[in-house]
């Protein structure tokens, strides 16, 4: 997936028509998700083990903004 945000971005030179645009939007929809889901199942097999919890994000969300 990330090859294909990079090779979106690198094929734009910069600037993402309206097209890409929706398929950027797409694609990290999907990064986000298979991250969460990564994350989930590194828990799951951590709390199996018995390691102690992570401890929880800070900081504030990830805003995306188009260029101008």
């Amino acid at each position: 997936m990330n090859a294909e945000i990079r090779a979106l971005w690198a094929k734009s030179g910069s600037r993402l028509s309206a097209a890409d645009e929706a398929k950027y939007q797409h694609l990290l929809v999907e990064w986000a998700a298979a991250v969460d889901a990564e994350r989930s199942e590194d828990a799951e097999a951590d709390e199996e083990a018995g390691a102690a919890p992570p401890a929880p994000r800070t900081g504030a969300p990830l805003r995306l903004t188009r260029a101008a």
